[in-house]
């Protein structure tokens, strides 16, 4: 069964919810999902999955911003697949709204980058052979050989790129190609220890997910774990972030914690903390998923 979603964020006025919802039912549509949230902080953006405007460029200052998620069965709905954007495109203008347009059985296509460390890899693939993830994994990246066999056993493309300062930017560049040959929707970084350069984030912005093995924005950067240990922190944490051209800054999709003691050694640390990254990370894969996630300013809005 498929169902359509849209995603909106618009300037805040009267008359959203019931224009968008009328427009779901004048066209035999049966809404299956509906959340919408309005941020008071009086920064209005114009924003997207992919893209973030300022305000001034098109629409003025407001005091608040609506959001709005809404999926539907298209079963005996009016509107084919192509006449849907042209008639909602209307309503958008209205309102001056940002909106994407996605169908549950168009299935993201999800490349995974990763080093040396593996459980996060195991752990999305595992969920994926299970049914938890609905994605598609055509290829799994690496800068080294590490991850290769595994991509062998779950059938899935493992490309090798060695990285050096030296070579960072050419190489970049080749993935950038393989990606869009791909038609890759989605980069998860599953402990990829290599920072991206500006063009590569620039050209996938918003679509690349990192695991960062901290409560961000506490301990970010390099070996999180040893700074929690020698700090004595009582809890440790594990931060799903999109990626943006400041190291560990991205817009926060999801977050956990482990309570732990002085009792507890660095390997303990290490121990629980992958537990929690894998957690943290499958979530953040699976609202993206789901078209469950928006992005503004350096924040999210995620829908139950």
């Amino acid at each position: 069964m498929s169902h359509a979603i849209l995603l909106i964020s618009c300037p805040d006025r009267k008359g959203i919810t019931a224009t968008v919802t009328n427009f779901v039912y004048q066209n035999n549509g049966n809404i299956v999902h509906a959340d919408q949230h309005i941020d008071t902080s009086g920064n209005y953006s114009k924003t997207s999955r992919g893209v973030i405007l300022s305000a001034s460029e098109g629409h003025p200052q407001v005091g608040n911003t609506f959001f709005m998620r809404i999926e539907w069965d298209l079963k005996n709905f009016r509107l084919n697949r192509a006449k849907i954007r042209g008639h909602f495109a209307k309503i958008a203008r209205k309102f001056g709204m940002t909106w994407e347009l996605y169908f549950t059985d168009q299935k993201v296509r999800t490349a995974i980058f990763v080093s040396r460390h593996l459980h996060c890899l195991y752990d999305l693939l595992l969920r994926h052979r299970q049914g938890q993830l609905s994605c598609e994994i055509p290829l799994i990246i690496s800068n080294h050989s590490d991850a290769k066999a595994v991509a062998s056993d779950f059938g899935i493309k493992f490309m090798q790129v060695p990285i050096t300062p030296l070579n960072k930017s050419a190489q970049e560049k080749k993935e950038i190609k393989v990606l869009k040959q791909a038609m890759v929707d989605l980069i998860v970084l599953a402990r990829y220890h290599q920072v991206l350069t500006r063009a590569f984030v620039q050209t996938f912005s918003n679509k690349i997910i990192n695991i960062h093995h901290s409560f961000l924005p506490a301990f970010a950067g390099k070996n999180p774990y040893l700074q929690a240990f020698k700090r004595g922190v009582k809890i440790i944490g594990a931060t799903s972030h999109f990626v943006s051209e400041e190291l560990d800054a991205g817009p926060i999709i999801e977050q956990d914690v482990a309570h732990i003691s002085h009792r507890n050694s660095l390997e303990d640390l290490v121990q629980q903390g992958e537990d929690l990254e894998k957690m943290v990370l499958s979530r953040a894969v699976k609202l993206f998923l789901q078209h469950k996630i928006l992005t503004y300013g350096n924040k999210t809005v995620i829908f139950d």
